[in-house]
């Protein structure tokens, strides 16, 4: 039994708060926000209590989402919801962000006042909701630091005028006066996140992939979407399947609507689609990266005695290309190198010189490791790949599918 449902943004700026029973006091809006940033640690605990009162929250676009109880209720439930609502405000708003949650609460309360009744959970079904929501969502641009516009249409040529903006599946899944809210479209992304360590020798020291199929619809109707994916995949450390190269996975599991009669035998994925976005497929492979990793860095640090430095910033920086930046962190003693663009089989170079003040030989034992933040689109580390995309029945008039690749890194570390 729910209480109150509100989310907060990363300030705890208040951008919606719903009560449902009137049993806890609005303050615990800001008793939750207190707690968990008085927490050390970039993982605070899901669920915490205050005196009679239980926070369960899951941090999604950014925003704390949070739900409060005074009952024993069970905190699975509870995430699922919130993570249920995360993912129905970023269907029906387009994009899931502060921004987007400030021009929609009017469309958000109207979900929550169907999901929820007297704190009792009614419905998370898309298909259900779209038949009652009626409040038409407000859309903008939303910011995307990688352009995914060259990715190509699925079985068509990778020209510009034939491939899906970054921007495409970021629009509300209901639009009656949106230009795009017409088109009949169907979006498959396979994202791999990819936690690596390498050593100070070069040497591969941990490479860990997570990865996940996921659909977006905006298909008014289809009884049936059938995904195949490459006939070498298999799963564990089993026998290998097919002819060509092997594409493995230590584990994988399905979303409870996909059938998988024909998995075993054809890898073949079958199900059928509601409007909106729903992740069908998620795999791990572990300490093993059957391709070279995407990114090898060669830092060296060396003590400069003869240079003294009178700029306010205490960096002196050579880049090899003007479009790079690179910004002195003091609160985080680090020096953030931004490089906008990095095209495939390209080397590129930077020497920073910071001042520091009493440096001794012991000092440089202490610099690094080197973090790198990354997105790579048209790729994916595993291997797997979309073979065919195929609906039933044909859909009426045009209707576009789309199919996406792209790695991004979750932790990739380079030690000195």
């Amino acid at each position: 039994m729910i209480s109150q449902v509100f989310i907060l943004s990363s300030k705890g700026d208040h951008l919606i708060y719903k009560d449902f029973r009137g049993e806890a006091d609005k303050d615990a809006v800001s008793v939750f926000f207190e707690m968990v940033t008085a927490l050390s640690g970039d993982q605070p605990p899901v669920v915490m209590s205050h005196k009679d009162l239980n926070f369960i929250h899951v941090r999604q676009g950014g925003l704390y989402w949070v739900a409060s109880t005074k009952t024993n209720a069970s905190p699975f439930t509870v995430i699922e919801f919130l993570n249920r609502l995360a993912a129905l405000t970023k269907d029906y708003c387009g994009s899931l962000c502060e921004k987007s949650v400030r021009m929609n609460f009017a469309l958000i309360y109207e979900l929550l006042d169907e999901m929820v009744d007297y704190g009792y959970i009614q419905t998370t079904s898309t298909d259900i909701l779209k038949n009652f929501i009626q409040t038409e969502a407000v859309t903008s641009k939303p910011f995307s630091l990688f352009d995914l516009s060259n990715v190509g249409l699925f079985g068509a040529e990778t020209q510009q005028s034939k491939v899906a903006p970054s921007t495409a599946a970021t629009r509300p899944i209901m639009s009656h006066r949106s230009e795009q809210g017409g088109k009949n479209e169907i979006f498959v992304d396979v994202v791999e996140r990819l936690s690596v360590v390498i050593g100070s020798n070069g040497v591969l020291m941990k490479a860990d992939v997570e990865g996940e199929i996921r659909v977006k619809c905006y298909l008014p109707t289809c009884s049936e979407m059938r995904i195949g994916l490459n006939e070498e995949f298999s799963i564990g450390r089993s026998q290998l399947r097919g002819y060509g190269t092997a594409v493995r996975v230590d584990e994988c599991s399905f979303h409870q609507a996909v059938k998988l009669d024909e998995f075993d035998t054809y890898r073949i994925l079958k199900v059928c689609p509601s409007q909106g976005e729903q992740t069908l497929m998620q795999y791990q492979l572990s300490d093993e990266l059957p391709c070279a990793p995407p990114f090898r860095l060669f830092p060296t640090v060396e003590k400069d005695y003869g240079s003294r430095y009178t700029d306010c910033d205490l960096l002196s920086q050579e880049l090899s290309s003007p479009d790079q930046t690179a910004e002195l962190q003091l609160k985080n003693k680090a020096i953030l190198w931004s490089i906008p663009r990095f095209p495939g089989g390209a080397q590129l170079s930077a020497l920073f010189k910071v001042e520091v003040p009493s440096l001794s030989s012991a000092s440089l034992l202490e610099v690094g490791p080197v973090s790198m933040s990354f997105e790579l689109p048209k790729q994916t580390c595993t291997g797997l790949q979309i073979r065919f995309l195929r609906l039933s029945p044909t859909q009426p008039g045009m209707s576009q599918r789309w199919v996406r690749y792209v790695t991004h890194s979750d932790s990739y570390t380079i030690r000195i």
